[in-house]
């Protein structure tokens, strides 16, 4: 074989290689995580409008910025409509977050997500008030009314 094929043959050898290299992978679809199964019990007023409220003062999750510990103090008011929340099973939940790296405002919002989905009330609010980090605090709140309310018209927040 002369010089020239076997130098064609080695590039041609490389291209293939090279190309083989450059397929694009098959995106797959992260995998949901599996949903917390909440413990309720029958609300026993459901006629009366009251209002629940529940603190966590020991919060943790994690900055998935830096990989440290963040500490929260979580106030969870509702008012129920068929069912209520179980608080043994609120304070495992809130364990799931122990390790879990994840912004403030997107813990505050799933956890009223999650606990919406679990008990179905007629108003919840959830407000998380993080320790100091920098010199600074924050409070994130969120809120859900089954009927619907004009923004402003919620709660009245004087800090």
């Amino acid at each position: 074989m002369s010089k020239d094929k076997k130098d064609k043959k080695k590039v041609a050898t490389v291209v293939t290689k090279a190309t083989n290299l450059t397929k694009t992978p098959k995106v797959t679809k992260k995998a949901k995580e599996p949903k917390y199964e909440f413990e309720t019990f029958p609300n026993p007023n459901p006629g009366r409008y009251y209002e629940i409220i529940h603190v966590c003062e020991e919060f943790t999750s994690v900055c998935p910025k830096t990989g440290l510990p963040d500490f929260a103090r979580v106030n969870v008011r509702y008012i129920p409509s068929a069912t209520c929340l179980e608080l043994k099973s609120m304070k495992y939940y809130f364990l799931e977050f122990r390790n879990k790296g994840i912004f403030y405002e997107a813990v505050t919002n799933k956890i009223l997500d999650d606990l919406i989905e679990a008990c179905d009330p007629e108003e919840m609010e959830i407000v998380t008030e993080w320790g100091m980090r920098g010199g600074m605090t924050s409070t994130i709140r969120c809120t859900h009314f089954k009927d619907s309310v004009e923004d402003g018209e919620a709660f009245n927040y004087e800090g």
